[in-house]
């Protein structure tokens, strides 16, 4: 906060009266001339005392045995009987009345005039003595009031004044006199700050005071704060607009990264490095419009279009879209299905072959196939690394649900001895989660056999989601896989086959529920590895399933 060091407050005071005394070292009402008449006078006085003390001055100076702090009686001149006080006698020479503590927040000090007048609290804890009895203390002698407090920080300061007295009550217990200061206590505050609690301060790279507070403000302290209006710039309260990132068609201070539009999208200013950067070339793309999201205005793209609203680009249902737009780099696509309920996501896309929207794809074990229902609906592995994965039944029945749009599926398969031959079908279509993704397929043609052909108007079956409608085993399960298993042979027991897409169930007895199972085990065992086309295509080295319109 600049050259002045400012410190955290939080009061733990005490007010003390001290009695000074004449120089004759009497009570001013009590002073006579000194005559050896005088002087037996005093001494009769010394013998005959009061029966109580008249403050804690006294208590300290008629005895020895007094000299430790703590509870004791006095009653001052005229007051009507005695009363307890706290008195301090481990400093200052000691006979110091306390008239009031505040330490530990134990007592409401928010009272009314009668409460004042009588006095409140405990004197071993908080208090404040009571008017009433400050008055006819203050009236009896010339009194000093040391005030001592001490801060959050541990350090202590002070202030005296040496002629304290206040009024009755008649006069409202008026402050008659303070006399001279001497303390400590100086610890006034800069220009544009008050001294207050301070929990977040605001400042130029924080208005609100809510994300990084200042490190000049302690959390529930008393400190010299900004006053209402102004921000903590390098250890300097200043007005909004002295900031860097001030904004003055907003009238509001913009925050590090943060950045605002006007109203009709023809300017985008934003705060970098504590300095306001203005672009007054900005603007909508023809794609876009001007409006708020969020409580943001911006330029905003329109639906089926994507990007920073300046410049809009359309969003593709498939890839065939994008091939389309004449994009021939196969690699990954953003793309956003007609109807599908959220975000555009990414898909794998064979652009060499015409523009295809690649589902499946094996060609390691790296990644596990043998997964469960619902990562079968939403999807595993990753297309960006061009590993294995699968693209998740609820984008393939969205993609191939299309309005005026309808599917043709590819299979692409290189065999065990590294012969590529591929499958097309004209027709393909994934129902909706109800009927358990249940497929439509046919016009089969290509070289490598129709291996779909039972697989045809039956649901999707999982380790964990049998619906494969056979009753003697779970097709899954046995062909240690994910697919659109049949039931037409599962209740069979082959004893003398044993053809690789034949998995055994019990000794002697081998069954069989698909003619393709190009989710299964890589190089997995028989029933269990990737088949295609009965044991024609056994542990095949990979498979490729893809689609695009059977337009195109």
């Amino acid at each position: 906060m600049g050259s002045q060091s400012l410190l955290p407050v939080q009061l733990h005071l005490f007010f003390v009266l001290f009695i000074v005394f004449t120089s004759s070292h009497s009570y001013a009402q009590r002073g006579t001339s000194e005559t050896e008449e005088d002087n037996n006078q005093r001494s009769y006085f010394f013998y005959q005392r009061p029966e109580y003390s008249r403050d804690c001055k006294d208590i300290h100076n008629e005895c020895s045995s007094s000299n430790s702090s703590g509870v004791y009686l006095i009653k001052p001149d005229g007051y009507p009987e005695p009363f307890e006080v706290y008195c301090r006698n481990d400093f200052q020479l000691g006979g110091w009345t306390v008239i009031q503590r505040r330490a530990n927040s134990a007592f409401d000090f928010n009272r009314d005039w009668q409460e004042y007048k009588n006095g409140f609290g405990f004197l071993s804890t908080e208090f404040w003595l009571g008017n009433e009895k400050l008055s006819y203390m203050t009236n009896q002698a010339k009194y000093e009031l040391r005030i001592d407090i001490e801060l959050s920080n541990g350090t202590s300061l002070f202030a005296t004044y040496d002629a304290f007295r206040i009024s009755d009550e008649w006069s409202q217990y008026r402050l008659v006199s303070v006399g001279n200061f001497l303390g400590n206590t100086d610890i006034s505050c800069p220009p544009n700050m008050i001294f207050g609690n301070c929990s977040c301060q605001p400042s130029c790279d924080d208005p609100t005071g809510l994300n990084n507070c200042d490190d000049d403000c302690l959390e529930s302290v008393e400190t010299c704060v900004c006053s209402s209006g102004f921000l903590m710039k390098d250890g300097k309260c200043v007005l909004p607009s002295e900031c860097g990132c001030f904004l003055t068609q907003a009238n509001a201070v913009l925050v590090a990264g943060e950045t605002h539009v006007n109203e009709d999208c023809s300017e985008k200013c934003t705060c970098e490095d504590g300095e306001l950067g203005c672009n007054s070339n900005y603007g909508c793309d023809s794609n876009a419009v001007c409006g708020l999201q969020d409580g943001l205005r911006a330029c905003y793209c329109n639906a089926g279009y994507e990007s920073d609203g300046e410049t809009c680009t359309v969003i593709y249902t498939d890839c065939y879209d994008a091939y389309q737009d004449r994009k021939r780099q196969n690699g990954v696509y953003t793309i956003l299905p007609t109807g599908w309920p959220r975000g555009p996501f990414n898909v794998s896309c064979d652009m060499t072959g015409g523009g295809w929207t690649i589902f499946q794809r094996r060609i390691d074990g790296v990644t596990n196939f043998y997964r469960n229902w619902i990562e079968y609906q939403h999807g595993f592995g990753s297309v960006e690394n061009g590993n294995d994965f699968w693209l998740g039944n609820e984008q393939l029945h969205y993609l191939t649900n299309q309005p005026e749009k309808s599917y043709k599926l590819r299979v692409d398969i290189v065999d065990s001895g590294g012969t590529s031959r591929y499958s097309e079908y004209t027709t393909f279509e994934i129902g909706d989660n109800s009927t358990k993704y249940r497929l439509s397929v046919s016009g089969h043609s290509g070289n490598s056999g129709d291996s779909m052909v039972y697989s045809n108007g039956k649901a999707f079956s999982t380790h964990d989601e049998d619906n494969d409608a056979c009753s003697y085993h779970h097709c899954a399960t046995g062909h240690r896989g994910a697919w659109w298993y049949t039931n037409t042979w599962c209740q069979a027991c082959h004893t003398s086959y044993r053809y690789c897409y034949y998995f055994e169930t019990r000794s002697s007895c081998n069954n069989i529920c698909t003619y393709s199972n190009l989710n299964g085990v890589y190089n997995g065992g028989n029933g269990q590895n990737i088949n295609w086309y009965h044991n024609t295509y056994c542990n095949l080295r990979s498979a490729e399933m893809k689609i695009r319109p059977s337009s195109a």
